[in-house]
């Protein structure tokens, strides 16, 4: 089974005439994604990749049946991509792009309060159900289908801890890379969720990073609602205080929280094993299946 995303995903791909958005698009069908359309604003009539544009993300979804969409637009333009997603008929929508402005988030973010869409990102490497679809810019070769879910702020985190497992014989229900900025859309505790729902999910790993406090709310819940075990894996242990690390939350601010050791101590306490790397963590997983 999956989360969020399967074979009968049908996936619009914004900014599909730009590089980025022409390359992955390839990448997401030749790994079997349905990409049904895409949508740029000014290009509708095109194709691209065999794939109808539409001047419109409501009308790409409409004309196709789109359920998801994966955003690989520029920042400065991306705000006006993922409002004009969340007022499609969407379930998912996955924002790829780096460098949104915070001010921006925050709107959008304000707007997702009030839909039913989930948003995946900004700033993340995005979805994928193993051998089913991939929304995003993962790697799909080193993802194989299996009973362990993964949830991750860092995508190149996400690829080695992917990789121990799969080179173990350990395969993947859904990886989600939930991205790394201040403010995003589907947090860990979201993925936690879905995954202690899921009765083919057997195992989950969580890679979270320094900043912030996702991973020591994430401890609690994992305390009070999962049965499901849990894996941890925290990036930045050597990080400097008040020094941003690679992801724009990934600061830490010297208050005692969003250090590795406090999110360490925090999912420990919760009974969850932390990994000092990717392969530790597998070894982890290994021993609870």
């Amino acid at each position: 089974m999956s989360i969020l995303v399967d074979e009968n995903t049908r996936v619009i791909v914004q900014g599909i005439t730009g590089g980025e958005g022409k390359f992955h698009a390839e990448q997401m069908i030749e790994y079997g994604t349905n990409v049904v359309a895409g949508a740029v604003p000014g290009k509708g009539g095109q194709e691209v990749h065999g794939v109808p544009v539409y001047d419109t993300v409501d009308r790409a979804a409409r004309a196709e049946d789109a359920d998801a969409s994966v955003v690989f637009v520029p920042p400065a333009f991306a705000a006006d991509a993922l409002f004009e997603a969340l007022d499609a008929p969407l379930d998912v929508v996955v924002a790829i792009t780096e460098g949104i402005p915070t001010q921006d988030v925050s709107e959008v973010y304000e707007q997702l309060r009030r839909t039913d869409t989930r948003l995946i990102g900004p700033n993340c490497p995005g979805i994928i159900t193993p051998g089913e679809a991939k929304l995003g810019i993962l790697p799909g070769n080193i993802f194989t289908d299996g009973d362990v879910g993964l949830v991750s702020r860092s995508g190149t985190l996400t690829y080695q801890i992917v990789d121990s497992l799969t080179q173990r014989g350990i395969g993947q229900t859904t990886a989600i890379g939930i991205g790394g900025d201040p403010i995003i859309g589907t947090d860990f505790i979201d993925a936690l969720e879905l995954y202690e729902a899921d009765p083919d999910t057997k195992a989950v790993v969580m890679c979270g990073e320094i900043g912030g406090e996702d991973e020591e709310d994430a401890a609690r819940y994992i305390a009070e609602y999962m049965d499901t075990p849990v894996v941890g894996f925290i990036a930045g242990r050597t990080a400097p205080p008040g020094k941003r690390m690679g992801h724009a939350g990934a600061i830490v601010s010297g208050s005692g929280t969003g250090t590795a050791a406090s999110k360490i101590n925090a999912l420990e306490s919760a009974g969850v094993p932390v990994g000092d790397t990717p392969s530790v963590v597998a070894d982890h997983v290994e021993n609870i299946l």
